[in-house]
């Protein structure tokens, strides 16, 4: 079964199954890893390197985890279910979706949706009862990809970050712009941001991601919507604080086989989950299968969060190849039709307002 996210006329299919985060060696994809064939047998699998020593992290990766960003309420005290639980978490997924007749559950919307148990799965903001396409999801024994805080929970924002995420769900929700500044940076095609944390943040069929390495660079290719992050890795400093980028500044180090990127110099314009010029992450690679990286990111900004926090995800090799998504903020299917569409409500009340008068 074909992983892509947008595969012509398909009927839904959620694949769902128990998995692990241990470093066991996991069962590979067609096209495994270069260094895979002189791999030792499984119980002794040793890092493949690249040509000048370091790590072999080269690949294509998907994340496809079912599990939320945040641990759900009905799930508070409990970071892990029993593989009885997981089971039936699976069972109620092949239920639910099997039949075409719930709506498509992006995000976390799958594991709250399992969880919850209904009829038939409902979206406030579908725009049909059926989709094409095939979305393979994995349900783990955790209950959030978030491990620190324990509880779970991303820390409670300060109330300049309270007024910050404010802004950021009107911008989203607002039916009238005047202009594209007036829309978030995703939906003006310019960036859909760093980091990819999965959840509600970039799980599910966006997650496609390429790394690519050469000596003193690293690059992580990220499928939607066509972005790279080239990072350097000869111990330069951050550029200086004046200069500020959509994706942050991003350098990185090795500490062991694990590849450290730490990302400052974020725009004023940049927004995750309400958090700006401010954010400060620390992501860590680690290859610790012939078909899996261990990735966690902690983010750290004290005017948006009252503490730093941590998210783990497990990035699975991929057997498909990255293509293009050609979205850019001139994208008549997004930005024209946005903005037609707000002048023509806005002609609409003007000729209304017109014939009240009369």
């Amino acid at each position: 079964m074909s992983e892509r996210p947008f595969a012509s006329w398909a009927v839904l299919a959620i694949v769902v199954s128990i998995v692990s985060l241990t470093p066991a060696p996991l069962a590979g994809h067609a096209r495994a890893a270069r260094s895979a064939s002189t791999a030792p047998a499984a119980g002794t699998w040793i890092v493949p390197r690249t040509a000048d020593g370091q790590p072999d992290l080269q690949g294509i990766w998907i994340s496809k985890s079912a599990t939320p960003l945040e641990r759900p309420k009905a799930m508070e005290g409990k970071p892990r279910l029993s593989d009885d639980e997981v089971r039936e978490l699976k069972q109620r997924a092949d239920r639910l979706f099997k039949e075409q007749d719930s709506d498509f559950p992006a995000g976390d919307g799958l594991f709250m949706a399992v969880l919850a148990n209904p009829d038939r799965y409902k979206s406030a903001t579908a725009t049909g009862g059926s989709f094409e396409g095939m979305v393979e999801r994995e349900f783990e024994n955790r209950t959030s990809l978030i491990v620190d805080p324990p509880d779970g929970k991303v820390p409670p924002l300060t109330p300049e970050g309270r007024q910050r995420q404010a802004a950021l769900t009107a911008s989203r929700l607002r039916a009238d712009p005047a202009g594209p500044e007036d829309l978030s940076n995703d939906r003006r095609c310019i960036s859909f941001g760093v980091p990819r944390v999965g959840g509600n943040y970039g799980a599910g069929p966006y997650s496609y991601n390429q790394i690519v390495q050469s000596p003193g660079y690293v690059v992580l290719v990220m499928e939607y919507v066509h972005e790279a992050r080239i990072i350097p890795l000869d111990g330069r400093p951050h550029l200086p604080s004046r200069m500020r980028q959509w994706n942050g500044d991003s350098v990185g180090r090795w500490e062991g086989d694990t590849l450290v990127v730490d990302s400052t110099n974020f725009s004023p314009k940049s927004s995750f989950m309400g958090s700006g010029e401010n954010l400060h992450l620390v992501e860590r690679f680690t290859r610790v299968s012939a078909d899996a990286i261990a990735y966690d990111v902690t983010f750290d900004d004290p005017t948006t969060w009252t503490k730093p926090w941590t998210a783990a995800l497990r990035l699975t090799r991929s057997a498909e190849r990255i293509y293009e998504v050609a979205c850019h903020e001139g994208n008549h299917y997004s930005m024209d039709g946005v903005l037609a569409g707000a002048r023509a409500e806005e002609k609409a009340k003007a000729a209304g307002d017109a014939a009240k008068k009369k």
